[in-house]
């Protein structure tokens, strides 16, 4: 993606949504390079006899998507300084979900250029199970 600039956003600005589709591949290998091997990511047995009819994705790969969605957004020259994830709801392997987020603030401190942005990761079902924050920093067109 082409560079963002802080003088290309305003409040209300919405990013590009991200669509995944997670795959228990997916969730073998985040296992693997996370070594989370809690059986209710791979083991559908396990899952059902915990109360949950599938097995779920990795809450931190669910945060990984909206780190993805901004650092895609922001481009090379921004800076992510501040992620911010809840988890609220499960997703499941197969079932598309989508990283939304919209500029919340833009404000300049210390000599930076701030961009706050409100972010969500949901289903297809259209409910919010990860909301989410972050704060970046953007470089402006009238910096040499």
């Amino acid at each position: 993606m082409a560079q963002l600039y802080f003088e290309d956003v305003g409040e209300g600005t919405r990013l590009p949504t991200l669509v995944k589709t997670p795959t228990t591949r997916q969730l073998v290998m985040f296992a693997c390079a996370t070594y989370d091997y809690y059986e209710l990511h791979y083991d559908r047995q396990f899952a059902r006899d915990s109360g949950v009819h599938d097995v779920i994705v990795h809450g931190p790969l669910k945060n990984s998507f909206l780190a993805q969605l901004v650092t895609d957004w922001m481009g090379e020259a921004g800076t992510l300084k501040r992620l911010s994830v809840q988890y609220r709801g499960m997703d499941t392997p197969g079932s598309p979900v989508y990283a939304e987020g919209t500029v919340t603030r833009k404000y300049v401190r210390g000599g930076e250029n701030l961009v706050e942005c409100e972010l969500r990761l949901v289903n297809a079902r259209r409910e919010t199970t990860t909301p989410g924050s972050a704060l970046v920093a953007l470089p402006s067109r009238r910096e040499p």
